[in-house]
């Protein structure tokens, strides 16, 4: 049975950038990931590199930023001020803006801090390794 969408798979992956640097494997965890195809749970690109793969297959993709986590925005880089009861954050702390959007701190400047809201992964190019264990296809 080749995957479709609407079919729940379950596999291994290794996540890794174009330097080699892994950033995140199911295998090591020692639990695999699954997820509904086509149902907008994973990155666009992830989607479509399990479509037409079977139970037993392993693959290598290079999922461009488009159909990953987007390319990096300049405009997702905002000035806040941090109010007195902030005062203990820090350059490297996530925080979340009112809109409940992570952010990461990369700056501060007397009473302003200057957060980076683009995903970690924002403007890289990722490499998955998969394998797929199982496959259901929902009746």
């Amino acid at each position: 049975m080749t995957i479709q969408d609407g079919d729940i798979v379950e596999l291994h992956y290794v996540l890794t950038l174009e330097d080699g640097t892994k950033v995140d494997s199911s295998r090591d965890r020692g639990t695999p990931f699954s997820f509904t195809v086509g149902s907008g749970q994973v990155i666009p690109g992830f989607d479509l590199a399990v479509k037409g793969l079977s139970v037993g297959d392993v693959k290598t993709t290079e999922i461009q930023p488009a159909d990953g986590y987007g390319e990096w925005d300049e405009s997702r880089v905002i000035d806040l001020p941090i109010a007195p009861s902030q005062s203990d954050v820090a350059v490297g702390d996530q925080v979340f803006l009112s809109t409940g959007q992570p952010a990461t701190v990369i700056a501060i400047d007397g009473e302003t801090a200057t957060v980076d809201a683009n995903h970690e992964l924002a403007g890289k190019v990722l490499t998955f390794e998969i394998e797929i264990l199982g496959v259901t296809r929902p009746e």
